[in-house]
């Protein structure tokens, strides 16, 4: 039976206990992570967000009762303990931080029992994630996801405690918003005072950030929950929190600057990781040619190296079909996997057509020097050749091609050469490899929407020396925009903002957007442009990616208290789910079957 805490305060938690403790006595409460049982006396493992603490009960110490109670405990159970600390008089466990020593319990008292969990309470738990997450409250109960919302809490505390000393003020900015659909699905959140009308939740803070630079605030910061109606990956969740900030009177160099300063500062302190300055930076075509993908994983080679000047003209159809499509010929050397199983091979030609590919072309070198491979009975030797020396082809490689329009192999041999990578054992998880993406295109084309769309977002300042070619190509304007990426991850992502009305306007204008239009959306920022506005930039980070980078978790999931599935449902709460018909008939909304 449950019993209470009447009288008694806990006077430290599990590893605050010391060697400094011995001879004194101490209070601790907690949970029983195990109970073992030898007859005359009984060892509880007690349990608390800071660690384990071993508890000796003896009826000689714990009276009669205490003992009885002690053979009742169960792992889970929720304990109070008033004892002794002594040195342990069994074997020390230099495993833990309390291992040299014991609490020999005077008073014990069951705050709480516990029915046998789905499954054990333990570090690195092998429990499918599905029971998991449908028992989140036990599962955060595990040391390892308690140390990871641990050092997510000191993350988000370093942040501010920099971003104030540099002189940012943490301003909140509304939940409830107008829905501005150029960009991810919204969520929509019907309003019961305007039938019919809604609003939607931020995707981003970002229009009210620039408003409070229009307003004078200089510089702002805010750890703010962000929603997005997307489809769900690792590292992505519908609802995430980012750190934003925007700064007035300032050019990319100086949010880059002070960037780099929070993040070495954020990485000493939260993880023990020293981050050299300045970081390195690469434009984005370097990128995507180099590695495929505008947020490149550097810890390893493996570098794409475009071949199709080499090709054009040959006889294998597939690359110079590419060609003539107004694509390229790129290819990615695996060394030293030349003997790859056949069977392998086929496995990474479907990996790639998981990315667009239509196939995928390869080349075995055998020890000897000779070739097997997917197109050598249509080329030349001289050609062969030729295209294994661009490569740094050597005895032993294998070298995988695509062939299609610049996105498709950019994104086909990106993904092979990450894939390659996790199975060869290539990324050192020790390596911290910061690098700024910068020289964005302004725009991107859409083949869905017919139109040129906004990379970043339609508030994005474009390069001044390529904005005369707006009318002209479109497509070769860069932008002030850059990415901060970490080992293949994008952290965050900013730019400097547009506060000219006449290129705002012809940004919409290009965009599609009618003046009507562009007002409809957007009418209350570019009316506060009428009055003063300041040259300003900014940035956000995905605080949960930055955190599953310091603690080498593979999932986003890891590192959020409470998180949603890929179908964006949550498996504890059951939501989203049904409302009743009252509640719809207020917001005047009909469910159709």
């Amino acid at each position: 039976m449950a019993e209470s805490m009447q009288g008694l305060k806990r006077s430290h938690r599990c590893t605050e206990v010391s060697n400094e403790n011995i001879g004194g006595s101490v209070t601790v409460m907690g949970w029983v992570q195990r109970r073992r049982n030898l007859g005359a006396l009984i060892f509880v493992d007690l349990r608390d967000r800071s660690g384990l603490l071993q508890i000796v009960l003896d009826e000689e110490c714990v009276g009669a009762e205490g003992f009885a109670k002690a053979q009742t405990l169960r792992n889970e159970f929720v304990i109070a303990v008033v004892g002794d600390v002594q040195r342990r008089t069994a074997a020390v466990n230099e495993n833990l931080k309390t291992g040299e020593i014991e609490v020999v319990a005077r008073q014990l008292r069951i705050l709480s029992e516990s029915e046998t969990p789905p499954f054990p309470v333990e570090k690195d738990s092998q429990t499918k994630e599905e029971l998991r997450l449908k028992y989140r409250y036990l599962d955060l109960r595990r040391p390892d996801i308690q140390r990871n919302l641990i050092l997510r809490s000191k993350v988000a505390y370093l942040m501010r405690d920099f971003m104030a000393k540099e002189g940012f003020l943490e301003i909140e900015t509304p939940i409830l918003c107008k829905s501005t659909p150029e960009g991810a699905r919204d969520y929509l959140v019907p309003s019961r005072i305007h039938p019919g009308s809604f609003y939607a939740l931020p995707q981003s803070p970002q229009l009210f950030k620039q408003l409070l630079m229009c307003s004078g605030y200089d510089r702002y910061f805010q750890i703010a929950k962000c929603f997005r109606d997307e489809d769900l990956r690792a590292d992505r969740q519908p609802e995430f929190t980012q750190a934003d900030m925007e700064l007035s009177f300032v050019d990319m160099d100086d949010v880059m600057d002070v960037n780099e300063r929070l993040l070495q500062y954020v990485f000493r302190e939260a993880a023990g990781v020293e981050i050299a300055l300045p970081l390195p930076r690469m434009p984005w075509q370097e990128a995507m040619d180099r590695f495929g993908s505008d947020k490149p994983d550097t810890r390893f080679g493996m570098e794409l190296c475009n071949v199709s000047a080499l090709v054009d003209g040959c006889g294998f159809g597939v690359f110079t079909g590419a060609l003539e499509n107004g694509g390229s010929v790129r290819g990615i050397n695996a060394k030293g996997q030349g003997a790859m199983p056949r069977k392998k091979i086929d496995k990474l030609v479907e990996f790639a057509k998981g990315y667009g590919a239509k196939g995928l072309a390869y080349l075995s070198i055998h020890a000897d020097g000779t070739y097997k491979s997917s197109f050598a009975k249509f080329m030349t030797e001289e050609e062969l050749h030729a295209l294994v020396g661009a490569m740094d082809g050597e005895p032993g490689d294998l070298l995988l091609f695509a062939a299609d329009k610049d996105k498709i192999v950019w994104s086909v041999l990106g993904a092979l050469r990450l894939e390659l990578a996790k199975e060869l054992g290539l990324l050192d998880e020790s390596r911290y490899n910061f690098l700024w993406i910068t020289d964005f295109p302004l725009l991107e084309w859409s083949d869905e929407e017919n139109r040129f769309m906004a990379m970043h977002h339609p508030f994005t300042m474009p390069m001044e020396e390529d904005w005369g070619n707006i009318d002209s190509d479109p497509g070769a304007v860069r932008a002030k925009a850059y990415d901060i990426v970490l080992n293949g991850t994008e952290l965050g992502g900013g730019s400097v903002r547009i506060h000219q009305n006449d290129v705002q306007e012809k940004m919409f204008e290009v965009l599609g957007f009618t003046k009507e239009a562009a007002h409809e959306q957007f009418g209350f920022l570019l009316d506060a442009f009428q009055y003063g506005v300041p040259p300003h930039a900014g940035l956000a980070y995905g605080l949960d990616r930055l955190v599953m980078h310091m603690v080498h978790t593979d999932s986003i999931r890891d590192v959020i208290a409470f998180p949603k599935v890929k179908d964006a449902s949550c498996l504890m709460t059951e939501a989203p789910g049904t409302v009743d018909a009252g509640q719809l008939e207020e917001l005047c909304l009909l469910i159709q079957d």
